[in-house]
């Protein structure tokens, strides 16, 4: 089996620690060790445990308190992963064969359409339109899925756009899905960093095959620990925990010990009003700066997500841009050619609001030397 480079982590594993001024990140400021833990009591606990193996599949403790964000679920309802990645590699895997076909949502984290091509399968974009807010189109999906598709993989809330599918939407892919016997391979590592309101519903208990990813890396600010999961059928489950045995084979004891606190009901709730205070403290000064180039950025407004997607109206190359930038001004941002659609850019807001408004200062610099001024002299640093 040959694997394409995955261009987005290449991107940011060789530079995110280099550059300077990082706003390509996908995630809010992380937390602390000490701040996760909170009390003195806990955390000295938590240092006395032994470094042994955990039980691979995650523990009964852990599992409950995941399978509690989904109605209806249960304990043997989830397998514990190696962050989302690993979630969504083992779903992809135990699902497909050689010649099945993938309706797959673009743009998006492209680690699943890599690994489709990769297990011998065909890519059928189901692309996001921007003129819809970032929202499909029910004609195309019911145009594309065909008795070939095996699965349907979406992305809610979406990266990069930061949209949300609505109850109509979600039916589409349910009903579209169940015509053809589908899977679905929800990706909802973004659900609870939304903007205001309640947790964006979840694809689980919609119909028998449904597959929901996720993991602490993004509405928890905890990408650190690398705790994924899926929540599944019981007996996909258990298929999932035998591909699992090849992969990473298990959580670190820590790893599960910790992912249990961020999950307890009162931590997890205080962990998601910090997310969306960020969210909704940082988005604001990045809204400002790109309304203040309205003639050459198009942008909708994301729901959720501590990431803005960005259109370079005039076309062109962003990898380039992306490149330029980094080189002149030291600040990394992500191409959309990275994520499926080029003459976009990926930028992350949920980072330290200092640094953000550093680096558009920069790109107030780059881009004045590119000829493009700001339509507006709102300062985006007040």
């Amino acid at each position: 089996m040959r694997i394409q480079t995955f261009e987005l982590e290449r991107w940011q594993s060789i530079w995110e620690n280099r550059v300077e001024l990082n706003i390509s990140e996908s995630g809010v400021l992380p937390l602390t060790t000490r701040e996760l833990v909170g009390d003195e009591d806990t955390l000295r606990e938590i240092l006395n445990v032994r470094q042994g193996y955990a039980q691979t599949n995650g523990s009964e403790e852990l599992r409950s308190r995941i399978a509690a964000l989904y109605a209806g679920a249960h304990a043997e309802n989830v397998i514990v992963t190696c962050g989302g990645s690993e979630a969504n590699f083992i779903s992809t895997w135990a699902v497909l064969e050689p010649g099945d076909e993938v309706v797959f949502m673009m743009p998006n984290y492209m680690q699943i359409a890599g690994l489709v091509q990769a297990f011998g399968a065909t890519v059928r974009p189901l692309r996001l339109r921007e003129e819809l807010e970032w929202a499909i189109d029910e004609d195309d999906l019911k145009r594309i899925v065909t008795n070939k598709t095996r699965m349907i993989a979406v992305c809610n809330p979406n990266n990069p756009a930061g949209s949300l599918l609505d109850a109509s939407a979600r039916k589409a892919v349910v009903t579209a899905a169940a015509k053809v016997g589908a899977w679905i391979l929800a990706d909802e590592i973004y659900r609870g960093a939304e903007f205001e309101g309640g947790m964006t519903p979840s694809f689980w208990g919609s119909y028998e095959r449904v597959l929901c990813t996720a993991g602490l890396s993004k509405a928890y600010g905890l990408p650190g620990l690398r705790t994924g999961w899926v929540v599944g059928p019981t007996e996909m489950i258990e298929r999932l925990w035998s591909y699992h045995d090849y992969t990473s084979i298990a959580p670190t004891v820590l790893t599960d010990r910790l992912a249990s606190v961020a999950l307890e009901t009162a931590r997890r709730d205080w962990i998601l009003d910090r997310t969306r205070k960020i969210l909704n403290q940082n988005y604001p000064v990045l809204k400002q700066w790109l309304d203040s180039y309205g003639d050459f950025f198009s942008h909708v407004p994301p729901k959720a997500g501590a990431i803005a997607w960005v259109g370079l109206m005039t076309g062109g190359n962003s990898a380039r841009m992306a490149e330029d930038l980094r080189a002149r001004k030291n600040v990394l941002v992500v191409p959309g050619e990275q994520l499926g659609m080029d003459s976009h850019l990926r930028f992350g807001f949920g980072g330290d609001l200092d640094n953000l408004r550093r680096a558009l200062v920069r790109l107030d610099e780059f881009l004045a030397v590119a000829g493009r001024p700001r339509a507006a002299r709102a300062d985006s640093r007040n």
